[in-house]
């Protein structure tokens, strides 16, 4: 039979002589998924030097889907109440430009792609990483009970490789990319905790199991939306000790930003008119009470009455049977004038 894949994993560690790990398997190219996998990478938008290392990494075009479809909807959800709200339109021209919305998809970006890594690696979706290895964990005992740490040491230095950061002197705004791109990694890294399991006899503790385990994506997305909101203002100032550049916050204080602040650049666009940054919030769903008064940028809103139909006073009819009547709702929506 095959040999089970927990095994498999455990010897994947690194830590154990090269006799015990499995034999090697087939070239990419070599089979349907391997080439599917290659017309995959080259579909990519990719530099030459992401696109061979997506080729060499079996499962890397797949992730790189995963992690743009999460950056994705947790910007939607983080900046729904928003008047710029992740919007696809105008976002080429967003890009070019040193605000904190293009501070926030940089973070958000990097740390949806380490978020992805690190799950696909301890899902054993990517052949060159598997479990988490840090060396106070018991793999061998994690497998045997079904577990394997995510591995946010190998995401993070892969995707470092992969994004080519290196230092820059003089460019401010690729320092502050680079600054904002570190301090989405750093989001993920903050919600990694050790979570651990007992096994005995009547529920002692004779034999622990522990492993690392990241923290729900939304609650990083929650984190990045506060760093958003209290983003940090930033020049280039010539640190007189080193004649490199830094970036500092605008007090005369010379304030460092910190690792985990996002930093822009420029002041950002009322984002209220259509522009070539955003379509504008005419037309956008607002909350009455709370979201109207900001998000229609004082223009207003239109109200309107929708019915929706749903079930209602459901009964269960013996054996296996529901009937319900259904019940008729109307409820005012509130959008805002163009």
């Amino acid at each position: 039979g095959l040999p089970d894949p927990g095994l498999q994993c455990a010897k994947l560690t690194g830590k154990e002589p090269v006799a015990l790990l499995p034999a090697p398997l087939p070239q990419s190219g070599d089979t349907p998924a391997g080439r599917a996998h290659l017309k995959q990478c080259e579909q990519l938008k990719l530099t030459r030097k992401q696109k061979r290392l997506c080729r060499r990494e079996p499962g890397l075009a797949e992730t790189l889907r995963d992690s743009v479809r999460l950056s994705l909807m947790e910007c939607h959800y983080q900046l729904r109440s928003e008047r710029w709200n992740c919007s696809l339109d105008g976002r080429r021209s967003l890009l070019k430009r040193g605000f904190k919305e293009t501070a926030f998809l940089f973070a958000m970006s990097s740390a949806a792609l380490t978020h992805s890594l690190a799950k696909a690696c301890s899902s054993g979706r990517m052949e060159r990483c598997t479990c988490d290895d840090s060396s106070d964990l018991e793999h061998r005992e994690a497998w045997q009970w079904g577990v394997c740490g995510d591995n946010l040491k190998y995401s993070t230095k892969f995707l470092k490789n992969f994004l080519g950061q290196r230092k820059i002197s003089k460019d401010l705004r690729a320092r502050a990319d680079m600054h904002n791109t570190e301090a989405g990694i750093r989001a993920v890294k903050s919600g990694l905790k050790t979570t651990c399991k007992c096994h005995g006899v009547s529920g002692s503790c004779t034999v622990r199991t522990c492993w690392k385990q990241l923290s729900p994506f939304h609650e990083t997305g929650r984190m990045l939306k506060f760093k958003y909101e209290s983003a940090v203002k930033v020049v280039s100032v010539t640190n007189s000790a080193t004649g490199e550049a830094e970036l500092v916050g605008p007090r005369r204080s010379g304030q460092l930003p910190r690792p985990t602040d996002l930093v822009y650049l420029e002041d950002s666009p009322s984002f209220c008119r259509p522009s070539r940054y955003s379509p504008g919030t005419g037309g956008r769903v607002c909350a009455k009470e709370t979201t109207c008064d900001s998000l229609c940028c004082g223009r207003g809103y239109n109200t309107a009455l929708r019915t929706t139909a749903f079930s209602c006073h459901c009964q269960v009819q013996w054996c296996c049977h529901v009937e319900c009547q259904t019940c008729i709702q109307e409820e005012e929506v509130y959008t805002c004038k163009h």
